[in-house]
């Protein structure tokens, strides 16, 4: 049986200590290098890679890590992630969390502010990132929130928190709902270069809706959310995009016209962008039957011709990104009647298997799939990551894209495990996951 190592990273690491990862794959997207290689570390940063380094050995004094021709690519990148902190550590907290992400293979991630108390000013995103630097086995970044406790109705201090540190802004949970505010933060948020992330959801169009309206809503009898609560909101933020500029991020996309809305202001040269989770091109709103309440998110899982839409939008470069909208939740909040269940799934441990699939069907190609898992996600939030380059930060992650295994939600060290893909068959999985130069999981054997 394969043992999972951890190691949590020390802030006190030999800055001069030397790492070779030799007989590696190397997968860089930004070059779309994709040959046998090597690379080596210095401290916290990548000193020298390519194909002919080390062909006449590795000098004495440098550690070595033998890759056995195994994929090592720039650590991945989840640019949305829950870890319930402040306020509902019993859910998840930053330590378990990132362990959660690590075991995946994921370097970096952004956690979202709707925590209790809301991330919407810069104290809270300097706690974030301080306790982060004392309890976390990756690097944890923050967005902070558009509106006062994300109520809508009056701006944040966007300037203090980008001060700070936040890599963008969102509401996320909760919509925008008024233009003329979403507009003044599209203004606002475009004077410090940072994306504003949408949950595009019409509130008064999706109602008292739990799942994707359709024929399994109505043979369960649960009242439906229209794929036009989605896209209307899209819609809108596109006609408030065209008189703002700055940068619009729609968070994890769902609606195939929702898609296409963003395909067509991509087309006129509006800087919009988008994210899709692994739920959304794996699964179907069929997943819900049985009343299924692990399979209840927000946005709903659609139907068929959206997972499509979904995996096209991935394709054709309309869709940038691969997020996970890593939402645990205890089992309190899911073992209840389907309308009265809490929306979310944790996705850390399956985000690069699940992303896989799409090239082993042929629908991606497996520097597609690496590019929207970690360069896209990086350059959407400037982060200084996403590339096998000297002087890039030495985050990475060593994987084997053909390995056999079944989910088992149970193993997760997520605190939760809510997830509808308990036994799912699934190839690839993380080998080693490095931040920082120090390899902080290891899967051996």
């Amino acid at each position: 049986m394969a043992k999972q190592i951890f190691t949590m990273p020390k802030a006190s690491a030999d800055p001069k200590r030397k790492v070779a990862y030799i007989n590696a794959r190397l997968l860089d997207p930004a070059t779309k290098l994709d040959k046998k290689g090597a690379l080596l570390t210095i401290g916290d940063t990548i000193a020298d890679v390519g194909p002919k380094l080390f062909n006449d050995g590795v000098p004495k004094g440098i550690e070595v890590v033998d890759c056995k021709g195994q994929c090592l690519a720039p650590g991945l990148i989840d640019m949305h992630v829950h870890f319930r902190v402040p306020g509902q550590e019993y859910k998840e907290t930053l330590e378990s969390g990132s362990k959660s992400a690590a075991a995946g293979g994921i370097t970096t991630v952004a956690c979202m502010p709707n925590t209790d108390p809301v991330i919407d000013e810069p104290s809270l995103v300097e706690y974030i990132h301080r306790r982060a630097s004392e309890m976390s086995y990756i690097n944890i970044r923050t967005f902070g929130a558009i509106t006062k406790g994300q109520k809508g109705e009056e701006l944040s201090e966007m300037g203090l928190m980008a001060e700070a540190g936040a890599v963008g802004f969102s509401d996320d949970g909760r919509p925008v709902m008024h233009p003329l505010v979403m507009r003044r933060a599209m203004e606002y948020a475009s004077q410090f270069g940072l994306i504003v992330s949408q949950h595009c959801e019409d509130l008064n169009l999706s109602g008292n809706g739990s799942m994707n309206e359709g024929k399994t809503a109505t043979i369960l009898g649960i009242p439906g959310i229209p794929n036009a609560a989605e896209t209307i909101m899209v819609e809108r933020d596109i006609r408030l995009l065209e008189i703002t500029g700055g940068h619009y991020h729609v968070a994890h996309i769902s609606a195939a016209e929702a898609v296409d809305a963003v395909r067509k202001a991509k087309k006129r040269g509006l800087n919009i962008t988008c994210e899709a989770t692994p739920h959304h091109f794996t699964l179907a709103d069929d997943a819900v039957e049985g009343y299924r309440t692990f399979a209840k998110m927000s946005p709903p899982l659609r139907s068929q011709l959206d997972k499509q839409a979904v995996i096209d939008g991935l394709k054709d470069g309309t869709i940038d990104a691969i997020a996970t909208d890593h939402a645990p939740h205890d089992p309190e909040s899911k073992r209840v009647p389907f309308c009265c269940a809490a929306n979310g799934i944790v996705g850390l441990e399956t985000a690069l298997p699940l992303s896989l699939a799409l090239y082993h069907s042929g629908k991606l190609s497996l520097l597609e799939v690496i590019r929207a898992l970690t360069l896209r996600p990086a350059e959407l939030m400037r982060l200084p990551a996403g590339r096998l380059k000297k002087g890039a930060p030495a985050d990475l992650t060593l994987f084997d894209p053909t390995r056999k295994w079944n989910i088992d939600i149970k193993a997760f060290h997520s605190k939760q495990h809510n997830s509808p893909l308990d036994g799912h068959a699934v190839k690839g999985i993380a080998l080693r996951t490095v931040v920082k130069g120090q390899t902080v999981f290891e899967l051996r054997g």
